[in-house]
């Protein structure tokens, strides 16, 4: 009876994920530690990029509301000019500096002022989503390639369990079992570690095409006023002229 009862208690402790790590040769060892350090990466930029676009996009509503709220964009441009901005922040300020390089001269030309403050809202979109979009890269290459290296990791021990059967000559499915068991385990770790990376890739591009055409509207806007701006200063030189 002893022994019938601690036959089950032996295959649980033989079947377990640290028993099936420990029994795995050393390649299949390398492809798990690979793959979890891979999903630990994974999981920091994840949880990086979502603080990331959650920040963004609060920056983008609160200078929105005040944008819009009637202030002057001389006293909204100096009270941003001197500290760090960001998202939609960062294109009016990269807009402003270019609108005030332009008005230092007294006797400088409105030609070709549009063109250069549309490009430097593009450039700032540009500079803004690279930020929101690095390292999204390797959450997709996880994606594509976790499964591959776990498949790579159990063909691996599932070579060396034939190799171990072949040299004990016994083919029974407790000989068997083990190995091939923790040659599927890896196959396991990187499906685990890439379909959270699958899924928050999707998430998190779907999020920074959000933002950015948020960013591209408020630019477009912006561009619209200045350029009704740059009418008036130039119907006012003229009617002076």
């Amino acid at each position: 009876m002893n022994e019938i009862a601690a036959t089950p208690l032996a295959s649980g402790a033989e079947g377990s994920v640290f028993a099936m790590f420990w029994g795995a040769s050393i390649v299949v060892k390398l492809v798990m530690i690979g793959l979890l350090a891979a999903s630990v990466w994974c999981w920091a930029i994840i949880i990086n990029k979502t603080m990331l676009i959650r920040r963004a996009r609060a920056a983008i509503e609160e200078f929105e509301n005040v944008f819009w709220s009637g202030n002057s964009l001389d006293d909204l441009y100096h009270s941003l000019a001197a500290r760090p901005t960001t998202a939609t922040a960062s294109l009016f300020v990269a807009a402003m500096k270019e609108w005030k390089r332009s008005f230092q001269n007294a006797h400088a030309s409105f030609v070709g002022l549009q063109s250069r403050i549309e490009k430097v809202l593009d450039v700032s979109i540009a500079r803004e989503v690279e930020k929101l979009e690095s390292n999204l890269l390797v959450l997709a290459t996880v994606a594509s390639a976790g499964p591959f290296v776990g498949l790579f990791g159990t063909v691996w021990g599932i070579m060396t369990s034939f190799r171990s059967i072949a040299a004990s000559k016994n083919t029974s499915l407790a000989v068997v079992a083990p190995g091939i068991a923790e040659a599927l385990f890896a196959t396991a770790i990187g499906l685990f570690a890439a379909i959270p990376a699958l899924i928050a890739y999707n998430k998190l591009s779907g999020d920074v095409a959000k933002t950015q055409a948020r960013m591209e509207s408020f630019a477009d806007e912006f561009s619209a006023i200045l350029s009704r701006q740059i009418d008036q200063h130039a119907g006012s030189r003229n009617n002076a002229a």
